[in-house]
């Protein structure tokens, strides 16, 4: 995901349609690749300023989402209620108990749940005065 450099994004699409310079958020979905997905590529991901990056690591059943802070990542934590909030997107919300469950009902419900939050509204107005 990225925010429109018109909007102070890090990144643009390029005339040719490629994303230019590091998306603010990137996710994947790892299998058996989760240990390259959770050291070469975070090591590349970090040296390149992509301020966070979320890995769904499907045999662990696990989500490891970071935030780069002072130029390293720091492993998210989810609340008490197992919610994961992004701090890049603000209202960008995952239950990480629900998608690890392939509950995606309760998956998408705790999204919307984080778009129609305060703070995402507040975000928006924020990108749509930049």
């Amino acid at each position: 995901m990225l925010i429109d450099a018109a909007c102070g994004g890090l990144s643009h699409i390029g005339n040719d349609g490629y994303v230019e310079s590091a998306p603010e958020l990137v996710a994947e979905v790892a299998a058996s690749s989760a240990s390259k997905d959770l050291h070469d590529k975070k090591h590349a991901y970090r040296r390149n300023g992509i301020q966070e990056y979320i890995v769904w690591q499907v045999f662990e059943s696990t989500v490891s989402w970071f935030s780069l802070q002072d130029g390293e990542y720091v492993a998210l934590i989810p609340n008490m209620s197992g919610i994961i909030e992004s701090q890049v997107f603000p209202g960008l919300w995952l239950d990480v108990s629900a998608l690890v469950a392939g509950n995606m009902q309760q998956v998408l419900a705790v999204l919307q749940k984080g778009l129609s939050s305060d703070e995402h509204q507040a975000f928006v107005q924020q990108l749509n005065n930049s």
